[in-house]
């Protein structure tokens, strides 16, 4: 199928490892002009290497998404560079186990303003940019902890449940400018940020899920690039598109396996 996606600009926060990279290499196989961001600057080399061992360009800005104007830096930079934004994934995300009595308050706003603030901002600076060009695709991460909160994880569940409610607003305030806003929800996915957990929790983790195993990064990529597509889900907007192998559709997700 024709994405019609070739030569789009994406940007990608959080975009050197993980679900943000394997998006950026889905979006590069369309033919899209990637920009990504992160922290450090030896992930975004890792990841410009690996992108041009396969044959595609990528842009890399080193950017801390809490910080407001390197998020306008970055828009900037990628709007220099390939003249246009089409597509703005705010796909940059923290987590940390912790009860919420044992937060320091510098790491708890950490969680919030990357999680949740930078969502908000990332959407507010990709409209100013897209409106001026005709339209274009925000897509927001959420999280399976934003459908079931989990205890010690409860301002990133509470962040990820504010990006469910924030897409929806967005995608009826940026309908005017021909912008249209998802979110996406990935399950149990095999990151270098769960792979501990998963070393640690995985049988118990994985009986939750039908299809009995996690989710990869290439799972959810495919179908970011699909949202991202205005001919093939142009007349999607305002939904929350959850990759997650149906983890607890029902309450015994085990129940056929077993009987």
């Amino acid at each position: 199928m024709d994405l019609g996606l070739k030569d789009k600009v994406v940007v990608i926060t959080g975009g050197s490892q993980g679900i943000g990279k394997a998006a950026g290499l889905e979006f590069a196989k369309e033919g899209c002009r990637v920009c990504v961001c992160a922290r450090r600057q030896e992930k975004l080399d890792a990841a410009k290497a690996e992108f041009e061992a396969l044959g595609y360009e990528l842009f890399t800005m080193k950017a801390d998404v809490t910080k407001p104007e390197e998020l306008q830096a970055l828009a900037e930079a990628a709007a220099k560079q390939y003249g246009r934004i089409d597509v703005w994934l705010n796909n940059a995300g923290v987590n940390q186990y912790k009860k919420v009595v044992d937060y320091e308050y510098d790491d708890l706003m950490r969680i919030i303003h990357t999680n949740l603030v930078s969502v908000i901002i990332g959407s507010k600076i990709a409209a100013e940019h897209m409106r001026e060009t005709g339209g274009g695709v925000i897509l927001n991460a959420s999280s399976y902890s934003a459908v079931t909160p989990i205890a010690g994880k409860a301002p990133y569940a509470a962040c990820k449940s504010g990006v469910l409610s924030l897409t929806r607003s967005l995608a009826a305030e940026f309908a005017p400018y021909k912008i249209r806003v998802n979110a996406y929800i990935p399950g149990l996915i095999r990151t270098e940020i769960s792979q501990t957990n998963i070393e640690r929790f995985g049988d118990s983790m994985v009986r939750d899920i039908p299809m009995k195993r996690f989710g990869e990064p290439e799972d959810l990529a495919k179908s970011i690039v699909f949202l991202a597509s205005d001919l093939a889900a142009g007349y999607i907007n305002g939904v929350a598109l959850e990759i997650s192998g149906a983890k607890r559709c029902v309450q015994n997700p085990w129940y056929a396996y077993e009987n």
